[in-house]
């Protein structure tokens, strides 16, 4: 399963995008698609209407994951072992997620989430 981060939601609703591109690709190829629900809020949080936000929601088969117990423990050991930078504590829930839920996770922003790639994060390519 793939996890899309905000900036993969933002820029997959730009109908020529590479990543609205690749969001097809995955999906023809059988990959799930998924977000979790904080990258749901923030992309929600924009400015976007109604139809864009329910096209890209039926994108994503793999629904939108809690941010559970489980989630909230492993972004705590994130945001700790990264040096406890506020600025990756929302980046840290989101790769929480794809973590606990076994999945890659697809962003725009590498430089956002590159120290969580030696604390276990895979990115989907």
């Amino acid at each position: 399963m793939i996890l899309l981060d905000t900036s993969y939601l933002i820029s997959g609703t730009h109908e020529h995008s590479a990543e609205a591109r690749q969001l097809v690709a995955w999906r023809l190829s059988g990959e799930a698609l998924a977000t979790s629900a904080i990258a749901w809020t923030e992309f929600l949080s924009g400015p976007v209407d109604a139809e864009i936000a329910g096209d890209l929601r039926t994108l994503l088969d793999g629904g939108i994951l809690e941010f559970d117990e489980a989630c909230a423990i492993t972004a705590a050991r994130l945001f700790n072992a990264t040096g406890r930078k506020r600025s990756l504590r929302v980046d840290g829930m989101i790769a929480a997620t794809a973590l606990e839920n076994n999945s890659h996770l697809a962003t725009r922003n590498l430089a956002d989430f590159h120290s969580f790639l030696p604390h276990g994060l895979k990115l989907a390519t």
